[in-house]
C-alpha cells in the first residue's frame, strides 16, 4: 500500500462528509487534501479511542515530533510521507500542523467548557486551522478568503458538536458551554442522562443559531473571486448546513438519544449541485 493510497483508504473508512466534496478535485488537489483529511483522523482517533491519558499524550508527542521530521524532509508514518509534496507545493504551516494536534490534545485534558470563549480555542484549533490550511491547497488570491476559512471551519465543529451531544455525552464529554446550560437552565445530569425537554431544546435551538450565524458570516465572506476554487468548501458547507436544518426539524433534543445523518447518495447530489452552480 503507497502512502496515498493509506489516506485514500484511511478517508473512505471515515465515511465522513468532507470525503464526497473531494471527489470532485483535480488529481494533485485531491490527493493533498485526502493526506491533509487523514492526519486529521489519525490525530483525532487518538483523543478518541485511546483510554490512557499517558499513552494517548505519547502518541500525540510523537506526533509534534513527526511533523518535525516531515518539514525535515524525514517522514516516516505513511500519512506524513504523503504529505510531502503538498507542504511543498501548496505552502502549508508546520505550525498549523501543530494546532491541530494541540486542538487534540485539549481532549485528553477536558471534558467540559466553562463558557463559549473555551470552545471557540478548541474549535479554531481542531476546525478553523484545518479550514485554512484547506483553502491554502485549493487556491486563492484574496486573502479575505482565509478569513472565510476560519469561520466555515467554527460552522463546521459547531455542527458536529450538535449532532454529536448524546454520543459525547455516552463518554462523559460535554461540550456545550457550562455557562450556557446554567442559562437555559439545563444541568449536566439532563444532557448525560438524555433527558429530552423543552429547556434541552432551546438550548440546542440557541447552538444550531450560532452555527447558522457562522456559516452566513463565511459565505459572506468569500470574495468572488475566489468562489470557483474553494467551491469544495462550499460543497461541504451545502451537506453540513442542510445536516444541521434537518437536526432543527427533527426536533434538537433528539440529538440526545439518535444521530442525524444524510445518506451517501444525497451528499453527493448536494455536493454536484453546488459545483454545477459555482
Amino acid at each position: 500500500m503507497t502512502p496515498q493510497q493509506y489516506c485514500e483508504e484511511k478517508t473512505a473508512k471515515s465515511g465522513s462528509s468532507f470525503y464526497y466534496s473531494f471527489m470532485f478535485l483535480p488529481k494533485d488537489r485531491r490527493e493533498a487534501i485526502t493526506a491533509l483529511y487523514a492526519f486529521c483522523r489519525e490525530v483525532d482517533d487518538i483523543a478518541d479511542e485511546c483510554t490512557d491519558f499517558m499513552i494517548a499524550q505519547t502518541k500525540l508527542n510523537w506526533w509534534r515530533t513527526e511533523i518535525e521530521g516531515l518539514y525535515d524532509g524525514k517522514p516516516q508514518h505513511p500519512v506524513s510521507k504523503a504529505l510531502l509534496n503538498p507542504i511543498k507545493t501548496y505552502q502549508l504551516d508546520a505550525e498549523h500542523f501543530i494546532e491541530v494536534i494541540d486542538g487534540m490534545e485539549m481532549d485528553l485534558k477536558f471534558n467540559r467548557y466553562e463558557d463559549f470563549k473555551q470552545l471557540q480555542l478548541y474549535c479554531y484549533r481542531v476546525a478553523s486551522v484545518v479550514g485554512l490550511l484547506t483553502a491554502q491547497i485549493l487556491g486563492f488570491k484574496n486573502r479575505k478568503t482565509l478569513k472565510y476559512a476560519h469561520d466555515l471551519g467554527m460552522a463546521f465543529q459547531l455542527t458536529n458538536i450538535i449532532r454529536d451531544v448524546g454520543e459525547d455525552a455516552r463518554r462523559n464529554r460535554i461540550y456545550l458551554p457550562l455557562d450556557e446550560l446554567a442559562q437555559f437552565k439545563v444541568t449536566e445530569d439532563d444532557i448525560l442522562h438524555s433527558r429530552e425537554s423543552e429547556a434541552v431544546k432551546n438550548l440546542l435551538d440557541h447552538q444550531i443559531e450560532r452555527a447558522e450565524t457562522y456559516y452566513d458570516r463565511a459565505l459572506r465572506e468569500l470574495p468572488t473571486e475566489d468562489r470557483k476554487n474553494q467551491r469544495v468548501g462550499l460543497m461541504m458547507a451545502a451537506i453540513y448546513r442542510t445536516l444541521l436544518r434537518e437536526i432543527k426539524v427533527d426536533g434538537a433534543q433528539k440529538v440526545l438519544n439518535s444521530r442525524t445523518s444524510l445518506g451517501a447518495l444525497r451528499k453527493i447530489l448536494l455536493a454536484f449541485n453546488v459545483w454545477l452552480k459555482t
